[in-house]
């Protein structure tokens, strides 16, 4: 595929992933996408065969740009606190974005992607989630910058206090007090 092509694909994905924010995942057709993007059904299918294709190339999107994220700054050697800092940060602050929170559409597309336990996709998700804060944890404690903790413990509290808060910001507004608590306790557990 040509420039021209990855540069559709790229405007597909930006306009579908806003129309699964607000609408979540089963609300969403290629006829919507097609409306979103201004793009024919055939220029549409042209690139993708379905909106779970879709769905499923954003996502694997989003996993692969906070794994590498995580990478390159310890590849780096930037200060696991500074890190941690900035990821929590941006957690605050889609914890608290109701426009934009995907967790309604995560749950609706792997909630029907569920056949068996060998293709359990959030399953993996939540694994290379756990991976990464696996290094990363290590990273800091190794530094010395990190508290020898649990990192299976923290891990859990991270991933489904995140996951969770972002799940109600699509049924209610969390206020910014709930996500403050939870990044200072985050912080708590883990900074020397």
């Amino acid at each position: 595929m040509g420039k021209k092509g990855d540069e559709t694909k790229r405007n597909i994905k930006e306009k579908a992933l806003s129309l699964f924010a607000e609408k979540g995942f089963k609300n969403v057709t290629m006829k919507d996408i097609c409306a979103e993007t201004g793009l024919s059904r055939g220029g549409l299918y042209r690139h993708y065969n379905s909106t779970c294709e879709i769905f499923s190339e954003i996502i694997d999107g989003l996993m692969k740009a906070q794994n590498d994220e995580f990478s390159e700054k310890m590849k780096k050697g930037i200060a696991a606190a500074e890190i941690l800092d900035e990821i929590l940060n941006r957690y605050k602050c889609e914890m608290t974005d109701s426009e934009n929170s995907l967790s309604l559409a995560i749950y609706e597309y792997y909630s029907e992607k569920q056949a068996d336990a060998e293709n359990n996709m959030l399953l993996k998700q939540y694994e290379s989630s756990v991976n990464m804060w696996q290094d990363f944890l290590s990273y800091g404690i190794q530094r010395g910058e990190f508290r020898n903790i649990d990192c299976e413990e923290v891990i859990d509290i991270i991933i489904f206090s995140y996951q969770g808060v972002r799940m109600y910001s699509s049924v209610l507004l969390p206020s910014e007090k709930i996500a403050e608590r939870i990044i200072s306790h985050i912080k708590k557990i883990l900074l020397v």
